[in-house]
């Protein structure tokens, strides 16, 4: 999984194409992601005796990774993620377009 929790994504494909958002929670084995405010669907829940209220909760539902898009920190375009290997034998993400590396910009800020 390439994506991690905090990353800020594009969505380009399904109902909610074109918003943007950041991961909350990774699904690793499932290939999905929980972003904060993208894919909302609704549930119409009945009250319980035991002081729960009934209502409308609104709710997010995790996202295929085929689907979304990283945007890079640097050039803020969404990308793909390549990774480097450094001399020291650490990994990088990079980004693809601009090439500049995605932890190090994202520590900066």
């Amino acid at each position: 999984m390439r994506f991690k929790v905090g990353d800020e994504i594009l969505v380009m494909a399904g109902k909610d194409k074109g918003q943007k958002g950041t991961v909350e929670k990774i699904f690793p084995t499932r290939s999905r992601l929980l972003v904060a405010g993208v894919n909302v669907y609704k549930r119409h829940r009945k009250g319980m005796p035991g002081g729960k209220p009934g209502g409308i909760i609104e709710f997010s539902r995790p996202l295929p990774v085929s689907n979304i898009a990283l945007i890079c920190p640097t050039c803020h375009k969404p990308t793909r993620i390549g990774t480097q290997v450094l001399k020291d034998g650490s990994k990088i993400r990079m980004c693809r377009k601009c090439g500049k590396g995605i932890e190090e910009r994202k520590k900066a800020k």
